[in-house]
């Protein structure tokens, strides 16, 4: 296997990993409020997170940060928490979700993905290959691989919610404010839970 489809597959399978449902729940959270007219807004994210994501790598891999994977590890499901609170409270009004700055959410998912790749960071540098000269290939091989799982959940997740919306009749801020609920319900046990208390 070539050293892209090493890094690519590892990306995917972090993001697709059963086990690893950490990042499923944010992009979940993070796509609920869209529907399939907004994919532009819904990638746009996506590749915030993913940018983000690789900026931790980077600075990681190359010892510009260290971190304490504790901290990170309470850090992650707070960032899930945040998001999912965002949307019960965005969507709890009742205008909705209308007034939404997307500026906003741009730069916290953005932030966020700094965050959930500074939690992958120690395990990237355990699999990169101690003799690799270039670092920052398999880094953005990697991220490939991590947008493309990305993109899946996404789309999936659209899917999901035309399916509940159109055909089974679920109102949209029902919707949001049920699964979003569920989101934070799933998260705040990992939250109480962490070593870092």
């Amino acid at each position: 296997m070539s050293d892209f489809w090493l890094y690519f597959n590892i990306g995917l399978k972090h993001v697709l990993d059963i086990n690893g449902y950490d990042h499923v729940l944010f992009l979940m959270a993070l796509s609920l409020p869209y529907t399939f007219k907004d994919w532009k807004k819904v990638l746009v994210l996506a590749t915030l997170f993913t940018i983000g994501h690789t900026l931790s790598l980077v600075l990681s891999v190359f010892g510009v940060v260290t971190v304490n994977a504790a901290v990170i590890e309470f850090l992650i499901p707070v960032t899930i928490l945040i998001t999912a609170l965002y949307n019960i409270f965005r969507w709890a009004r009742k205008s909705g979700g209308k007034n939404d700055s997307l500026t906003f959410i741009s730069v916290t998912t953005l932030f966020f993905g700094v965050i959930h790749g500074l939690g992958f960071s120690n395990y990237f540098k355990v699999v990169l290959s101690p003799a690799a000269d270039e670092k920052l290939l398999p880094v953005l091989e990697f991220a490939l691989g991590i947008e493309a799982a990305q993109i899946i959940i996404v789309v999936a997740m659209l899917l999901l919610s035309f399916v509940v919306q159109e055909f089974l009749r679920f109102a949209k801020r029902d919707w949001i404010l049920v699964i979003s609920a569920f989101i934070a319900g799933v998260v705040v046990p990992m939250i109480i839970g962490s070593e870092i208390w």
